[in-house]
């Protein structure tokens, strides 16, 4: 369900999820009807309206809706788990004044309909590790965990006092072929293709056995617009719904890699993301996006690696 003449606004498109979003709906609505924002210029979407723009300048925002009719707003601006804890400030105020000045847009009904991304860091060392459940104990232990879970809250929060339609994804680790990770712990998964392929080897910074939840980014990208799509009485949450992608660990993609590249060789160093890490879940529990609007993934381990080392190489 959705209307071609509604116009997108992707705050964060010249990210890791932004490109390949703002790529997607521009098929379904047409070019023109997807504003890419960013505070930099992004050649890879010179096909869309190019909007150079801080999240945290609330009137700036405000001047971008009106100018382009904006319905739609995906907020994607945000510093992630490894950055975030070298900025913890600047994270914490990107994180949360750039969620409040998009809430407040669609309170005060400049815009109809909000998508801002959750994350599986907002669960932490005491939440339940396998088969994470939807409904659990919350305890991040990072300033990005601890702005998703506050932002959950907020988001749900704005939907019951407004009724702001705002719709959420807690994300795995997220891995795709068209643009570079972002700053993120999971980020290995992205790496470790192009090393295999330009290097032969690869050091990683997590220890080999650690299992963590990661989606391919096509994947994400489809639940994205499909929770968007979905009509209103189907989303049953409005903090964040989990998703469960792949779990998998270092030592398990390698071998993987493997039977593509036989002289691949992995090493292993863990820094200061394996303590992030080890503050997360192995595996997620989904059931609550199958049930209420029909979610189902299409890639498994086997097929995430072929398509990567196919599309990478």
């Amino acid at each position: 369900m959705y209307n071609k003449e509604d116009k997108i606004l992707i705050i964060g498109a010249g990210g890791q999820i932004g490109i390949e979003l703002a790529q997607e709906l521009s098929l379904l609505y047409g070019s023109s009807n997807v504003i890419a924002a960013d505070v930099k210029p992004i050649p890879v979407l010179s096909n869309n309206p190019f909007e150079k723009l801080d999240v945290l300048d609330k009137d700036a925002l405000l001047n971008v809706v009106k100018k382009h009719g904006v319905s739609h707003v995906y907020l994607l601006a945000a510093l992630l788990s490894a950055t975030g804890e070298q900025n913890p400030m600047f994270a914490w105020k990107l994180n949360m004044e750039g969620l409040f000045n998009v809430l407040e847009l669609a309170k005060e009904k400049h815009i109809t309909k909000v998508y801002w991304p959750s994350s599986i860091a907002v669960f932490g060392p005491t939440t339940p590790k396998v088969n994470t459940p939807q409904y659990t104990v919350m305890e991040p232990s990072t300033i990005y965990g601890i702005s998703k879970q506050a932002g959950e809250r907020w988001c749900e929060w704005y939907h019951n006092k407004f009724g702001v339609d705002v719709r959420s994804l807690r994300y795995p680790g997220l891995i795709g072929w068209k643009s570079a990770p972002g700053g993120g712990t999971t980020d290995y998964a992205v790496h470790i293709f192009h090393e295999a392929l330009k290097n032969k080897s690869y050091e990683c910074f997590l220890s080999e056995n650690t299992a963590l939840p990661m989606m391919h980014m096509e994947d994400a990208i489809r639940a994205t617009i499909e929770i968007m799509h979905v009509p209103a009485e189907n989303v049953k949450i409005r903090g964040s719904y989990n998703l469960a992608g792949i779990s998998f660990t270092p030592k398990e993609i390698a071998e993987e890699i493997k039977k593509h590249i036989p002289e691949f060789n992995i090493t292993y160093k863990p820094d200061f993301r394996q303590q992030i890490a080890d503050s997360w879940p192995q595996s997620i529990d989904e059931s609550y996006a199958q049930k209420d609007w029909g979610w189902k993934q299409n890639y498994n381990l086997i097929t995430l690696v072929d398509n990567m080392l196919q599309n990478l190489a």
